[in-house]
């Protein structure tokens, strides 16, 4: 994979992680909240995450002893 389709996945998990953020913000203003689905969006979000973070270590050069 090259560093612009890295660039442009990455774009898009934050995109993905930014909206299951703003679903737990309006879930969580709700009188009834639904905690399994809570757990279940945060548990996306962190393998969002950690897929982010894989990504971008991809994109560091390689420093050459």
């Amino acid at each position: 994979m090259d560093d612009t389709k890295i660039r442009k996945r990455i774009y898009e998990l934050r995109l993905e992680h930014k909206d299951l953020d703003d679903a737990l913000n309006l879930m969580k203003e709700k009188p009834f909240i639904d905690e399994l689905q809570i757990n279940r969006i945060k548990k996306r979000k962190l393998k969002l995450k950690d897929e982010i973070k894989l990504l971008e270590s991809k994109l560091i050069p390689d420093i050459k002893a």
